[in-house]
């Protein structure tokens, strides 16, 4: 196991209870904490994370996966954490990833390390998926100046210094750009990481849709009118 003592990995989860136990499970063999968020699940995925061995926190209700980070981060700062890292509930996320990139991070004295399936591979990932993000990729540049491949991938490292600096307004799935706005703004050091994305006939049911995608440009654009 890498030297992970003094790193959390948070998960924000809603209705994940039939991947969560496996998921947790995987990221326990590389980490020795996790934080899982329940978003206001209506299923059992608090009590199965738990059973799996994460930290449990409950949204009463379903607030969105960006205010679930925010909830898991500020949870893990308090915990001492001097890294936090962040992935997806539906298993698409590899665990060996996350440990190369905390290592790569740590190497290279990075604020933030963004995984990225273009710079690694993808299994299973549809034409409609990739033509959709690389949408939101063109979006992203244009709106942050950040020029990235991949912008809306739930695997990232963050050093304890970035997560103090991170905020977030957005508690819906554009919490994603919200963060390379952050970063942008903030002058943190970052860099994209190789990885695996897998996808299968559950991550894809609970994927980002064309509508969703639209309104993730909807929140971007309300959230900047009303700075």
């Amino acid at each position: 196991m890498t030297d992970t003592c003094n790193t959390w990995v948070v998960i924000p989860a809603f209705n994940e209870s039939a991947k969560i136990s496996e998921v947790v499970r995987d990221v326990l063999g590389s980490f020795a904490h996790v934080v899982v968020v329940d978003d206001g699940s209506v299923d059992d995925t608090g009590a199965q994370a738990r059973a799996a061995g994460a930290s449990i926190i409950v949204h009463p209700i379903n607030l969105g996966q960006g205010a679930a980070l925010q909830t898991g981060m500020e949870f893990a700062l308090r915990q001492g954490a001097r890294w936090l890292v962040t992935l997806d509930a539906d298993g698409q996320h590899d665990p060996a990833d996350a440990c190369a990139m905390l290592a790569f991070a740590r190497e290279h004295a990075l604020d933030v390390c963004l995984g990225s399936r273009f710079l690694g591979r993808t299994e299973g990932m549809t034409t409609s998926r990739r033509l959709l993000l690389k949408m939101a990729l063109a979006f992203q540049t244009v709106t942050s100046g950040v020029r990235l491949t991949d912008a809306h991938n739930g695997l990232r490292v963050l050093s304890a210094n970035a997560a103090r600096r991170i905020r977030l307004r957005q508690n819906r799935m554009a919490h994603a750009s919200e963060i390379i706005d952050i970063i942008a703004r903030e002058k943190l050091r970052f860099r994209e990481f190789p990885v695996t994305i897998r996808y299968t006939s559950y991550s894809k049911a609970k994927g980002q849709t064309a509508l969703g995608a639209l309104n993730i440009v909807v929140d971007l654009l309300l959230g900047r009118l009303g700075k």
